[in-house]
């Protein structure tokens, strides 16, 4: 597993527990439809993301002709940066 799967993994995780824990101690309530849904998909995609690799708004932004970083850091190959 690689660094950026695992903060994925985490940062999902973190997203959905305070959604849950706010929604069980009563300040939210996620019974019915709102905005705060759009949250908790972004942190079950960023969660699913991190174990399985796909990542829909990423194949989205590549048929959109966006390039792809060849490292975490955004530099190619020759170590300078793109």
């Amino acid at each position: 597993m690689t660094v950026n799967r695992a903060i994925s993994i985490f940062a999902g995780f973190m997203i959905m527990a305070s959604l849950a824990l706010a929604h069980f101690s009563g300040q939210i309530n996620l019974g019915q439809m709102s905005w705060l849904w759009l949250t908790f998909f972004v942190g079950a995609n960023l969660f699913q993301m991190g174990f399985t690799g796909f990542c829909p708004a990423a194949k989205i932004m590549k048929a959109l002709g966006m390039k792809e970083a060849t490292s975490a850091c955004g530099t190619n190959s020759s170590g300078k940066c793109c």
